[in-house]
């Protein structure tokens, strides 16, 4: 089995207050894992239940097949990096990287050498000697990033490493820490509320909402074929609509919506969502010849959002407002503007069905 870290039923309570509730995962050696969910989720106190920061009120943290719930934090072996820096002021680069070594009374020649091989991992070994100060945000944080990971930790745990930076360093630095966790083939587990950031850097990802896990998977299986409707609003952007379906078609109350048929029964509530990049957009001059002319739908675009190699538009059909999303390229040649009549156009085969009792929250 590896060194695998497993959460089983774990549970935690402030008073009547449940933070996490019966969580059940098994992460396997060597794997990225996200947890990403709105703030008050859950998804930190689970961080802090896996390092021995918080205690557990039932169910178990085991790793490499044993329960460590009484374990002290330092006696886990876990890294941890948190949104704060966190660095010591008066120490430098180097020393800031040695500290945990120091700590454990590794001999000299090893602390060197790994502190070296750190700072070549980041990239910034001519920066050795500076002080936390002189650095920006960006670097500081690649140092906390190598200080966690210099005493080979078994795990390391990430707690919003990067919400304090700016778009550019942010992006840059998920690639860093992706690239870190292949080339060391190190268990890592990243919290955190951006959607493209876990998506982009996880093996697998967990979405929580309320203190439970709402879908566990790989990041392209998350937003194709999310599980609920809190997932599919939650991550990416999603067109919703209510209504009573029998068979393949939805009844919204101002229109009706044909559907790819998947075992639903007569006359159930539920509620359908579309991506945008799905929703099909036609000129208005005559209509376009489409499989299922009852999801040809008429609309104005009132506003043009430039989002670099896509547009989004807000379009408004019968006083309901559908997003939807095309190239840049396509937007040109097509001379779409603000104001535009146009057709709306949704494939049956694109939108997701959910039953309405787990409706958008």
């Amino acid at each position: 089995m590896g060194r695998d870290l497993r959460l089983e039923n774990l549970t935690k309570c402030y008073g009547n207050l449940t933070a996490v509730d019966r969580v059940n995962l098994e992460i396997k050696e060597g794997e990225f894992i996200c947890f990403l969910g709105p703030s008050g989720c859950g998804k930190t106190t689970i961080l802090r239940m896996i390092t021995g920061f918080e205690t557990v009120t039932k169910g178990n943290v085991i790793f490499n097949n044993n329960v460590i719930n009484d374990l002290i934090p330092k006696k886990r072996e876990f890294g941890i990096v948190f949104q704060s820096y966190a660095l010591f002021p008066n120490m430098t680069v180097e020393e800031n990287i040695a500290f945990g070594l120091k700590m454990r009374k590794m001999p000299k020649k090893e602390i060197a050498d790994r502190v070296d091989k750190m700072l070549d991992l980041i990239g910034l070994s001519d920066w050795r000697k500076l002080y936390p100060a002189q650095l920006s945000g960006g670097q500081q944080q690649r140092v906390a990033l190598v200080r966690a990971l210099a005493p080979d930790p078994q795990v390391l745990l990430l707690d919003e490493p990067l919400s304090a930076l700016d778009a550019k360093i942010r992006l840059r630095l998920r690639a860093e820490i992706k690239r870190l966790q292949q080339e060391l083939k190190k268990t890592m587990i990243h919290v955190t509320h951006d959607q493209e950031e876990a998506l982009s850097i996880a093996d697998r990802v967990v979405v929580m909402e309320k203190g439970q896990f709402r879908q566990v998977g790989r990041p392209i299986d998350i937003y194709k074929n999310p599980t609920c409707s809190f997932v599919a609003d939650f991550v990416g952007t999603s067109n919703f609509f209510k209504g009573r379906r029998t068979g393949d078609v939805v009844d919204i109350g101002k229109r009706k919506i044909k559907v790819k048929k998947n075992g639903a029964g007569a006359d159930e509530a539920v509620s359908l969502a579309i991506r945008p990049e799905n929703v099909e957009v036609f000129k208005k001059e005559a209509p376009p010849r489409v499989d299922e002319p009852m999801n040809l739908v008429a609309g104005r675009i009132e506003v043009v959002v430039f989002l670099g190699a896509a547009v989004r538009l807000l379009i408004e059909i019968d006083g309901e407002e559908v997003i939807a999303d095309i190239n840049e390229k396509e937007f040109g040649q097509r001379s779409l503007k603000r104001g535009d009549d146009i057709y709306l156009y949704f494939p049956p085969e694109a939108f997701l069905i959910f039953a309405d009792g787990e409706g958008k929250k």
